[in-house]
């Protein structure tokens, strides 16, 4: 920290005409890590207040959150975070699968490849993802894997249709975030084959991709009905992954127990393995949770555990809510 209680670490520039786009996708980030949680309620002003912009920036962004499903408008109450069941992740991963699946038929019978031409790009948002999945920090995590998607889904040549599996995307980190924000590490449990996959496509070995894909799929599933508690027989595309990935549908270890918590924290009390590497990773690369500048101060028990920092009411001389006299 700077003398003036400023960070050093160079927050980024905000155009004005794409506030609206930054709130929102900053605010879609939160929900994928699991900071936002299901439940969590908030109003126009309060993430006007936070993010230090006007009402307009702030309503809009969270208008178009709410018409993508991704929040919940109440009357009078303003925007919650949606809580998703197993069965919406049942019909997010369906999805998800018939989508990929049939494209990669479509590619076959009529024998064309992908646009090739975004190879590079592709190539550095999957060592991105990589590092961020071995360093296991899920903050920057999210951000990384969805934009490596991203660039995957661009090869089929139909924006509609990537959009659409970004969106079920979004949904299934919202879905899978709780349960892994539970496990003690996240080094080496996450998928890292993204890598592979690259190679795979730049050899245009459709059938190999294709496999890596159902490959990624089945483990995706997999970890998250042992996170669940779920039975694997209730996923309906079991079967055609295990299919094209050639294994049997083996359950997956579970997770050891987490330390307790320690209270008035949302973590355990020792930071988890890799998440001063992620923390790194996050500010080398400009993803994760920083689209827009993090609020100075949030109130705790909204948005989770209170950030460092002085609060405004601090700032100005004045006692915050949280401010008893004598403290």
């Amino acid at each position: 920290m700077s003398g003036n209680g400023a960070s050093d670490t160079p927050r980024p520039v905000i155009h004005r005409n794409s506030l609206r786009e930054q709130i929102a996708g900053a605010l879609r980030e939160e929900m994928m890590a699991g900071r936002l949680a299901a439940g969590r309620n908030f109003t126009v002003k309060e993430i006007a207040e936070l993010y230090g912009v006007s009402a307009t920036p702030a309503r809009e962004a969270l208008v178009d959150l709410g018409a993508q499903g991704l929040l919940r408008a109440e009357h009078h109450r303003g925007f919650t975070v949606p809580e998703l069941c197993w069965e919406d992740f049942l019909e997010i991963f369906e999805s998800r699968v018939l989508l990929t699946d049939s494209f990669y038929r479509q590619f076959s019978t009529r024998r064309a490849l992908p646009d090739l031409t975004r190879l590079p790009s592709l190539h550095r948002r999957a060592d991105a993802a990589v590092r961020a999945a071995r360093a296991g920090n899920l903050d920057v995590m999210v951000g990384c894997d969805r934009r490596f998607w991203q660039e995957v889904s661009a090869l089929l040549g139909n924006r509609r249709i990537g959009d659409y599996l970004d969106w079920l995307r979004v949904q299934s980190w919202m879905f899978a975030a709780p349960y892994l924000r539970e496990t003690p590490t996240l080094a080496g449990v996450c998928w890292d084959r993204h890598l592979d996959l690259v190679e795979a496509i730049g050899a245009r070995d459709l059938e190999g991709a294709h496999r890596i894909i159902c490959e990624y799929n089945l483990f995706t599933v997999r970890l998250l009905a042992e996170l669940a508690g779920r039975p694997l027989e209730s996923v309906t595309v079991l079967g055609l992954l295990t299919e094209v990935a050639g294994v049997e549908p083996a359950p997956v270890e579970p997770p050891a127990p987490h330390p307790p918590v320690e209270p008035g924290t949302d973590r355990p009390g020792q930071p988890r393995p890799g998440e001063d590497v992620g923390r790194e990773l996050g500010r080398e690369l400009g993803l994760g949770l920083g689209l827009v500048p993090q609020p100075r101060w949030v109130p705790h028990g909204r948005f989770g555990r209170r950030l460092s920092g002085p609060t405004p009411e601090a700032q100005q001389g004045r006692p915050g809510p949280h401010d008893a006299p004598g403290r």
